[in-house]
């Protein structure tokens, strides 16, 4: 995966908005690829087995193709190893297919949506939570809860 990085002056009011701003200038690096999840994990706010059960969670989303799609995919899916090696590309789809929807179900009602929306979906935690129209702050918790669960699903020690 290819990551963008974009670099961004600030002052101390806020984003520079031209050359007559003023206060002190700082240059921060954003990286526009990283996912929530990891925003998360890199700051201290989800341990490593919750991250590992999320990317886990987020690979047979990708692998099971269950995005929308506009088109049609010209790219082949190729995975070298892991659990599905021996099959043919179709059975590695609906392998991940039955992996996903175990794993959701396994979550539970009510998780599964939090779960869509900033693990699969990419949604940040407080859109999601303004999505679900929940309060503020209080998707951190319920995230750490779905993905628990997600790693007793994957077996996740």
């Amino acid at each position: 995966m290819q990551r963008q990085l974009v670099e961004r002056e600030l002052t101390e009011e806020g984003p520079l908005r031209g050359s007559g701003a003023k206060g002190r200038r700082r240059t921060v690096t954003v990286n526009l690829a990283e996912s929530p999840i990891a925003w998360l994990h890199a700051r201290g706010h989800l341990d490593d087995r919750l991250f590992d059960a999320g990317e886990r969670l987020r690979a047979d989303y990708e692998r099971a193709q269950l995005a929308p799609s506009v088109t049609m995919r010209w790219d082949p899916v190729r995975i070298k190893g892991g659990a599905d090696a021996g099959l043919n590309p179709t059975e590695r789809q609906i392998a991940a297919k039955d992996r996903f929807h175990g794993a959701i179900a396994e979550a539970g009602r009510g998780l599964s949506e939090i779960l869509w929306r900033v693990v699969c979906a990419g949604e940040s935690l407080p859109d999601a939570e303004k999505g679900l129209q929940w309060p503020a702050r209080s998707g951190k918790l319920v995230l750490r809860i779905a993905l628990d669960r997600v790693a007793e699903f994957y077996r996740i020690g």
